[in-house]
């Protein structure tokens, strides 16, 4: 039976600075890292306030094994991904508790070809850290480090030239970067699109003084107002490294994220028929009908961006032709960029949407979309897999497929259940185009497990 991760979530190890996370857990993670990929390492980071000290900390550890290191400063999680897969780095780090709150921080670790590293090789990563197995330099080899802030304009560049020079001009965008990373690169890209860009937020700020990391509806509420006070065609956020991004349409009303993919699904499957759309078992089934009217078809993963980028990787090796990817998150994939989520590409590629529909407003294109009602529900339990096997058995003569969890598949509705990979809690997904059809279904997986 294959190990399993102790210390690293889905993305990444992650706490509260000064409880979990420490300067001494990341020089130990820095020194397993440098361990493990001999070579020249790329480190980027947040704006949360102890980014600093951590930086400093991961950059010891990688320095003592010899590894030599190249520090890229605050960026975005994917601009050090694409950085990393095009400029023969052998691995990397980003200093990124993600949407966490502020007094959150963590490290993501990278590989050479700019994905985040596979469970199996974080588990060997574990190992060298909870053993203290690393392997220090002597004297005259221990690494040099250079500093490279600029660098993130390959990045930014590299997303402008993958469109139509000007393809956004006319068009009005409000960006909201949430005082992360994106600040330094969102409203850059889509003003060299040729969109007029107002910003929010938009000062680098580890406290986050304006809005939480996450972008939630309510916390986006002053980026709604802002997007109808200037007329602007939509309006788009951006979680605290800049993996995810989210939109408001041209009334301000909050787009739900599997309503984001479905659009970009469309635009980009349009372009790219016939392939397949990896994405996880979670997902809406609206991202299904949108490839499926583009003769797509759907290949599901596990939940987790890491799982959708490896298929994806893994299909293409396969000569297999893949056509787009995503979670129904805000994280989406674009083979042809590189294969990770990607919020700056995503923003960009939302002008290149509403580029394709210059005679409606993107509400207009929105409100066109199939209406699916979801539940989403989380249950606490000292046994979350026994709570999933429950579930099973009560429906063992329906469709049910194991991807990730128990997922019950009927015509008119499909409910998820899985257990939480971090907290002692099952989470619970249903969906239909009919709310009273959700609604007993979510009743009858309550009876399954003895919740009425």
């Amino acid at each position: 039976m294959q190990q399993k991760k102790q210390m690293f979530g889905t993305n990444g190890v992650r706490g509260v600075i000064g409880e979990r996370m420490t300067p001494d857990l990341v020089l130990r993670v820095g020194a397993a890292l440098g361990s493990m990929r001999k070579g020249t390492i790329a480190i980027g980071r947040d704006t949360r306030t102890s980014g600093e000290a951590l930086a400093h900390a991961l950059k010891a550890g990688l320095l003592m094994t010899g590894c030599n290191v190249v520090d890229m400063g605050i960026l975005p999680t994917p601009a050090l991904q694409y950085i990393i897969k095009t400029s023969g780095f052998d691995g990397g780090a980003m200093i990124t508790a993600s949407h966490n709150p502020p007094e959150y921080n963590g490290v993501k670790i990278i590989e050479a070809d700019g994905t985040e590293m596979s469970d199996e090789e974080i588990v060997l990563l574990e190992e060298r850290f909870f053993s203290n197995t690393f392997e220090a330099a002597a004297w005259d080899g221990v690494g040099t480090e250079t500093a490279a802030p600029d660098r993130v304009e390959e990045y930014i560049q590299a997303i402008v030239d993958h469109f139509p020079a000007g393809i956004g001009k006319g068009m009005t965008v409000v960006v909201d970067p949430g005082s992360g990373p994106a600040a330094l690169t969102t409203p850059t890209i889509l003003s060299r699109m040729g969109c007029k860009v107002h910003t929010i937020n938009a000062r680098l700020d580890g406290t986050f003084p304006g809005r939480m990391p996450e972008p939630t509806p309510e916390g986006l509420q002053p980026l709604s107002e802002m997007v109808v006070a200037t007329g602007a065609d939509f309006g788009v956020a951006h979680d605290g490294d800049a993996d995810r991004a989210v939109f408001v349409d041209n009334k301000g009303r909050y787009i739900e994220e599997n309503y984001e993919f479905g659009l970009v699904e469309d635009y980009v499957c349009g372009r790219n028929s016939g392939g397949l759309v990896v994405t996880p078992v979670a997902t809406s089934r609206l991202i299904k009908d949108i490839a499926e009217k583009h003769g797509c078809t759907i290949d599901y993963t596990p939940v987790g961006s890491i799982y959708v980028a490896r298929r994806m990787i893994e299909l293409i090796g396969q000569g297999k032709k893949v056509s787009f990817g995503g979670e129904g998150n805000g994280g989406l994939i674009y083979a042809d960029h590189q294969f990770c989520r990607d919020g700056g590409m995503t923003a960009a590629m939302m002008v290149a949407v509403l580029a394709g529909h210059r005679d409606k407003k993107l509400s207009e294109i929105l409100d066109e979309l199939p209406a699916y009602h979801l539940i989403k529900e989380k249950h606490h339990t000292k046994d979350p897999s026994a709570l999933v096997r429950a579930v099973e058995e009560a429906f063992s003569a329906e469709t049910i497929e194991k991807i990730d969890g128990i997922k019950i598949v009927r015509d008119d509705v499909w409910a998820l259940v899985r257990a939480s990979g971090t907290e002692p809690m099952v989470r619970i997904m249903i969906e239909s185009r009919d709310p009273g059809i959700a609604d007993a279904m979510y009743r009858e997986i309550l009876q399954a497990v003895g919740h009425t």
